[in-house]
């Protein structure tokens, strides 16, 4: 069960922190089907300041790396009863994500439009919809 966490990052100058963890052979019941990538929200200095529980819609994307744009896309919306969306109560809240982001046939030829030089770009927005960028 092997995973990774990226390095952390935040959504905005005084925003949400958070990173993302990755489990290449998969988790769970995506275990040695599908590479599974979650979302993590970790406390920050800024909690104090932000909207809790985090409802908001999180998209990622495995970047083509061929230039020819066919990036695989896939999101999934906060569920705000969820305890890995409440605000953190320590370094890091339980992840929560897609367990079967992208399946491992599309990975694993030799040559893919996903890897490259033993690296892949994973793209992480979260979409605030009509948040206001700007408080009063």
């Amino acid at each position: 069960r092997t995973s990774f966490y990226s390095p952390p990052f935040y959504s905005s100058p005084n925003g949400y922190k958070m990173c993302l963890r990755l489990y290449p052979a998969g988790d769970g019941n995506a275990r040695g089907t599908h590479l599974s990538l979650f979302f993590v929200l970790m406390r920050s200095e800024y909690d104090g300041i932000l909207r809790y529980p985090f409802s908001y819609k999180i998209v990622f994307c495995l970047w083509d790396q061929t230039g020819e744009n066919q990036h695989i896309v896939d999101s999934f919306r906060a569920d705000a009863r969820s305890n890995s969306f409440q605000r953190p109560r320590s370094c890091m809240n339980i992840a929560s994500g897609l367990p079967k982001f992208v399946p491992l046939d599309v990975l694993l030829p030799e040559e893919n439009r996903f890897i490259r030089d033993d690296t892949m770009f994973i793209k992480a927005i979260v979409d605030f919809g009509n948040l206001p960028k700007v408080y009063l």
